[in-house]
């Protein structure tokens, strides 16, 4: 068996250390200070940036997430309205912030598939919400993504 000099497999990509996970995280505690203290968007995006997870995220993304669920708060909430078993304002302002985060990305968002959208939601959940409320998340995005992407969900039920 020889060596092929000439044509090496490729290298697999450097990984920058730069993670969505992280800029969602970051984005979360930001609309929930935000849901909280009502600050401008540009004072929530610079105490954002003094977290120490903030040279973890992926940066670009991060500010893309801020400011169009920031951007779009009003038309999410209509939709996710028809999903809730209460009015939004009475959410837990944790979970409301998952819910817009997940939501954002559902509506508006294609190039996240919706699966990625609903486990990332759930996962933020898991870690900062109440005890169920992972449970609650996971339910309103089922549904909210039955209605925003049909298409994709029904490729991937199929075998």
């Amino acid at each position: 068996m020889s060596e092929n000099i000439t044509n090496p497999s490729p290298a697999k990509p450097e990984k920058t250390g730069k993670s969505r996970r992280k800029s969602r995280e970051l984005v979360l505690k930001a609309i929930y200070r935000g849901l909280l203290n009502k600050g401008e968007l540009s004072q929530i995006r610079r105490d954002a940036m003094e977290d120490p997870d903030y040279t973890h995220a992926d940066v670009d993304y991060f500010r893309l997430l801020l400011e169009g669920v920031h951007e779009q708060m009003v038309e999410i909430d209509s939709h996710l309205i028809k999903y809730t078993d209460r009015n939004v304002s009475a959410l837990s302002p944790i979970e409301h912030a998952i819910l817009y985060i997940s939501a954002y990305e559902l509506l508006y968002d294609p190039s996240i598939p919706y699966r990625v959208a609903i486990n990332e939601g759930v996962e933020l959940a898991k870690r900062f919400g109440g005890t169920d409320g992972h449970k609650y998340v996971n339910g309103v995005l089922d549904k909210l993504a039955a209605k925003a992407r049909p298409s994709e969900l029904a490729h991937a039920r199929v075998p």
